[in-house]
């Protein structure tokens, strides 16, 4: 038997915080699988439109598109930019995030507000304009045998606790079930829905976590698989999700972290 082709030839996709780390790597994923990439990104407009100048030289099509997905107004006309340049959209990897970190009782509103804004609120906008793009394009059967696909990035903090960033573990928690109920809700006319929930990627967010040796060994101990994971680990799960080839999944957490969610502080009886 041949392997499966991740082809996605034809299909417009729209990548939210797309100027480094996870982000990056799943726009230049989806543009070598043959997806056409809008390449969002928040203040780095030289980052974004470098990152859409790289995939162009190397023979894709991609556009930087600049906003802020907390912003309905900048979300709207994200998606209006993509379906612009386009035609379209058939794909959103809702990948911004970020962090601001706190013991929880000097966590300040502002905080806690910016967090939930940018990582809840933001993939709920973005899911929202991406919906109702497929629902006005209708079926291309010719392209893709979904109305349309959306990848919510999430964490494995949508499932374990995470002391001194609640704010983040509750933001994710929240993707978690917000993809859940999309999926249920939209299934019926065609559109898939999952996300992705790495564990510890070495990207730009976390590099106080794994650029020491010492930070690293002690990182390892919460990964069985032994490594840390790398932003083209995303990207792979991200292609298989927007392809044929995952067609009857939806409604999915796919957790790419090399064992962090199987409770390792376990593995000697606990």
């Amino acid at each position: 038997m041949s392997p499966p082709v991740l082809d996605l030839k034809g299909q417009p996709a729209l990548v939210t915080g797309a100027s480094s780390g996870i982000g990056l790597a799943v726009a230049k994923g989806l543009a070598r699988a043959g997806a056409r990439v809008a390449v969002n990104y928040h203040s780095d407009r030289e980052g974004g439109e470098r990152i859409a100048r790289a995939i162009t030289d190397e023979g894709g099509t991609a556009i930087a598109v600049g906003g802020d997905v907390s912003r309905e107004e900048d979300v709207e006309r994200i998606v209006a930019e993509t379906v612009a340049a386009f035609g379209t959209l058939h794909i959103l990897v809702a990948n911004a995030g970020l962090q601001r970190d706190a013991a929880f009782h000097e966590m300040s509103l502002d905080d806690w507000r910016r967090v939930i804004d940018v990582n809840l609120t933001g993939q709920f906008l973005c899911a929202r304009a991406a919906v109702r793009e497929f629902l006005r394009r209708g079926r291309e059967p010719e392209v893709s045998r979904a109305l349309g696909k959306i990848v919510c990035i999430s964490s494995v903090h949508e499932v374990i606790p995470w002391a001194g960033h609640v704010n983040y573990a509750a933001s994710k928690g929240g993707v978690m079930l917000m993809m859940k109920s999309l999926a249920q809700e939209v299934a019926e006319q065609g559109i898939r829905v999952n996300s992705i929930a790495p564990g510890a990627i070495r990207t730009p967010i976390n590099r106080e976590a794994w650029e020491t040796p010492q930070a690293e060994a002690a990182l390892l101990r919460l990964i069985p698989y032994g490594r840390v994971g790398d932003p083209d680990d995303i990207a792979k799960a991200a292609i298989w999700l927007a392809s044929d080839e995952s067609d009857y999944v939806t409604g999915a957490s796919l957790f790419v972290d090399g064992g962090m969610t199987l409770y390792p502080g376990f593995r000697d009886g606990g």
